[in-house]
């Protein structure tokens, strides 16, 4: 078996149809499985995969588990040299499979692979990124990052992403990992129930000696924050769970940094709240709103003490 490929199904029944036809027509001459795990949808998600996926292997659990736990439950079927992640809403092109393992089977020390992301209006997402710290993360939400030019951002979008590059992680809706990898470092840590499992993910993953690469010689189309919309508010930027994401970066800060760090995400997430309420009062002509920054500040700290300074999933 060359690829076995995990989706998770949570009320993008929409999407399955489209998604899976896609996914069938890359797979050319490669032997392939796919795994299915629903996280109780309440459409027609598990009637729809029993009724015209009824070959492939389905998980159904009794409630949401979360995307990371989900995936992990899928990897006792897998019998593939390669385990590829897909999110329900990204659509491969025809030769994204045979042109992904090919360049893995030709470099055996990329253990994990990502694709150039585009979504359906053909503009380019960020799909080349780079691990978040305390201080990038501060200078993105300020916009200091203007300031601070030689600090390398989470997402750098100023180069053309149309050659192979090493970085630090990939996004997980096209995730193309090693079984090797698989089998020394795990999957997904079960604490995230949603964001930052990739990002833990490739950090352990470069930390046992395996490289992350990006590879852009063909295109994932990615609509992004379908599942999460069932589930509540998705924010603009980065289309995200505010809540959910708070606790991934305070668990992944605690995890790989240690006290100093999620210490110290907290105190710059609070004064970057600050800065940006004080530049919406010396805004001419801008109506002062401090209620989103000070909720958030309120969330931030709420949320580090509820996981036990961020050592502790609260769901």
């Amino acid at each position: 078996m060359d690829i076995s490929t995990i989706v998770v199904s949570y009320n993008t029944a929409r999407l399955l149809p489209e998604c899976i036809k896609k996914l069938r027509s890359a797979y050319h001459h490669l032997k392939c499985e796919e795994i299915f795990i629903d996280n109780a949808s309440a459409d027609d998600s598990v009637n729809l995969i029993r009724r015209e996926f009824g070959s492939a292997h389905l998980l159904e659990n009794k409630h949401n588990v979360g995307f990371g736990r989900a995936n992990n439950q899928a990897l006792p079927l897998a019998n593939g040299r390669f385990v590829l992640l897909l999110n329900t809403d990204a659509f491969v092109a025809p030769d994204t499979l045979t042109k992904t393992v090919a360049y893995m089977d030709s470099n055996p020390n990329c253990g994990i692979l990502g694709v150039r992301l585009e979504g359906r209006d053909g503009l380019l997402q960020p799909c080349c990124r780079y691990f978040p710290t305390p201080w990038n993360t501060f200078l993105y939400r300020t916009g200091l990052n203007r300031i601070f030019k030689t600090v390398q951002m989470v997402d750098n979008m100023d180069w053309a992403h149309d050659a192979v590059r090493s970085c630090d992680w990939v996004v997980g809706c096209y995730y193309l990992v090693r079984k090797e990898v698989v089998e020394q470092i795990g999957l997904f840590d079960p604490r995230y129930f949603l964001y930052f499992e990739e990002v833990d993910h490739c950090f352990a993953a470069k930390k046992a000696g395996w490289d992350v690469v990006f590879y852009p010689h063909t295109t994932v189309v990615h609509l992004g924050g379908e599942s999460a919309k069932s589930d509540g508010v998705v924010t603009q930027s980065g289309r995200q769970l505010e809540a959910l994401q708070v606790e991934s970066e305070l668990l992944y800060f605690r995890k790989n940094h240690g006290w100093g760090a999620v210490w110290g995400n907290v105190a710059l997430t609070v004064l970057a709240d600050a800065l940006n309420t004080l530049k919406r009062v010396f805004k001419p002509g801008v109506a002062l709103n401090a209620g989103g920054a000070w909720q958030h500040t309120a969330l931030v700290c709420i949320t580090f003490a509820r996981t036990r300074w961020g050592t502790k999933a609260t769901r």
